[in-house]
């Protein structure tokens, strides 16, 4: 008999890692079909500065909006509120809030964190100005449609149902200048932001698309039964809508004017998870990625932040950065600055091209 001592084992190392990593997969949303990033200029998404928000549990600066006289950013927040950003020397400040927003009820603590109480306090994600107006719309994805006036307050709540069913996770807006038309998102008819991830892994598909008239406020739905409708951004021309669409990444390309107004066709396939879409003033947009597809957490501590498409969906740039930087929106200003968002992060980045 051989002793035991002897008997040659082996190696167990190999075996579990390549265990864990299979593990690991299975536990990752569905992925998307994959599509190679062609070759484009780089911006480095580390380089940035940070626009720090005031208090150590307040996070997530989800969506960044200018008014129409360029004073900003503003930014909804894990408490409720929206906050502008008032320069270095100031700072943040809040700048509105929805019906039911206190203090007290509102600010988190560590017995009582943001998670708990963002169902009643309102969690503002998609922002955007009608700069003839001054009005802020604020896609709240508790509250629903809301609307604060010129100088700030207490919002108005516009819209909680479309055609009968209530607004479950309202996320994206854009809003048309010219018209006035606002445009917004509803994620699921079944889960609400808490339960975003369920969105992705049921593979649900009950997203709609809807209009909001300010003349009649009258609320359309435009389309139903999309997957994963989050970010949207109105065309140059005024024409389409482009809607990212979460779960497959993808981008939807929905007409609002013209022989195929009233249709929906695929715009491109993305890279990525894609969040909120907007304008890059070039007749583009860009597109945040909050992870890319099949991504890892080990290996080289880089992955793509957001790709910059032209109206023809193909990509012309992309940002990249460390993998602790998940954003929710990119937003260029003049002089190249990219303003970035997160629904994670403590601070707006402001990164320069």
């Amino acid at each position: 008999m051989t002793p035991i001592s002897t008997v040659k084992k082996l190696p167990l190392t190999p075996t579990i890692s390549c265990l864990a990593v299979l593990l690991l997969l299975l536990l990752l949303p569905p992925p998307c079909t994959a599509r190679p990033v062609p070759k484009t200029s780089t911006i480095d998404g580390s380089r940035s500065q940070h626009l720090n928000l005031r208090g150590s549990l307040l996070r997530g600066p989800e969506s960044v909006a200018f008014d129409g006289a360029g004073a900003g950013p503003y930014s909804g927040v894990s408490d409720g509120r929206v906050l502008k950003w008032n320069g270095q020397r100031l700072g943040w400040s809040t700048y509105a809030y929805g019906p039911g927003y206190s203090i007290k009820a509102c600010t988190a603590s560590k017995l009582r964190p943001a998670e708990l109480t963002e169902s009643s306090c309102g969690r503002p994600l998609g922002l955007r100005f009608h700069y003839a107006s001054g009005d802020l719309y604020i896609a709240d994805a508790y509250k629903g449609l809301m609307r604060v006036g010129p100088g700030g307050g207490e919002a108005t709540v516009l819209a909680t149902e479309a055609d009968g069913v209530p607004l479950r996770f309202t996320n994206g807006v854009d809003v048309d200048q010219v018209t006035g038309d606002v445009f917004f998102t509803d994620s699921s008819m079944n889960y609400r932001r808490s339960q975003h991830e369920r969105v992705t892994a049921t593979g649900d598909s009950t997203g709609r698309l809807m209009k909001y008239d300010p003349r009649t406020n009258q609320v359309t739905v435009l389309q139903s039964g999309i997957a994963y409708p989050n970010g949207l951004a109105i065309s140059a021309d005024r024409t389409h809508l482009v809607v990212a669409l979460t779960g497959p990444c993808k981008l939807l390309r929905h007409w609002i004017k013209g022989p195929k107004a009233g249709t929906s066709e695929l715009l491109t396939d993305l890279p990525g998870y894609p969040d909120n879409v907007r304008p890059d003033g070039r007749g583009g947009f860009w597109v945040a990625l909050h992870r890319e597809k099949n991504e890892l957490p080990f290996g080289p501590d880089r992955h793509l932040l957001a790709v910059r498409i032209g109206a023809d969906g193909k990509i012309l740039q992309v940002m990249k950065g460390p993998k602790s930087v998940r954003p929710t929106e990119v937003v260029e200003r003049k002089g190249g600055k990219l303003y970035m968002g997160s629904v994670e992060l403590p601070y707006v980045a402001v990164v320069t091209a």
